[in-house]
């Protein structure tokens, strides 16, 4: 009888056993399932923080090229007094120029281009044809003749084209 005892006391941990086993598969499965949705949580908080930041800085950037689009007026008039008082130097010119160039590097340190050459290829992303005289040569090339109206970038993107004179 002690050999069936023993058998079954064999059996009984073994099953003991079987269970602690199956135990411990579920709770390692139920472990990895914890983990995997804690990972997918932190990635999804990471492209959650990235995506704000993004979009705060995208933000602050149109309202900055905002603010600057309603200041070309101004360097526009700028431009003018200067092209007036060019003809006759005088003090008054002298401080007008020197705000002018204070104001244009100012702006241009934030991230402000100009767009005023003559003599380029002729770009309607960056243009805006007014005027056409015939060329000289190649019939196919267009080239800025004059700018009558500077144009602006801010941070690569055209606030305002120039309004240019195309020759070709």
């Amino acid at each position: 009888m002690s050999e069936v005892f023993e058998s079954d006391e064999v059996t009984a941990s073994e099953d003991a056993v079987t269970q602690d086993i199956t135990e411990l598969s579920e709770a390692e499965l139920q472990r990895d399932e914890y983990l995997n949705a804690l990972q997918h949580l932190q990635a999804d908080f990471e492209n959650y923080r990235k995506r704000v930041a993004r979009s705060s800085e995208d933000a602050a950037a149109r309202a900055a090229g905002s603010l600057v689009a309603s200041l070309l007026p101004v360097l526009d008039a700028f431009d003018l007094a200067a092209q007036h008082f060019a003809a006759a130097p005088s003090e008054e010119a002298t401080a007008l120029n020197q705000s002018r160039a204070l104001l244009l590097d100012s702006l241009a340190k934030q991230g402000l281009e100009r767009v005023d050459e003559a003599r380029v290829g002729f770009d309607p992303q960056i243009h805006d044809a007014v005027a056409h005289v015939e060329g000289d040569g190649d019939a196919g090339e267009q080239l800025v003749d004059e700018v009558l109206r500077a144009g602006y970038r801010w941070k690569g993107t055209v606030l305002r084209p120039a309004m240019v004179r195309v020759k070709g």
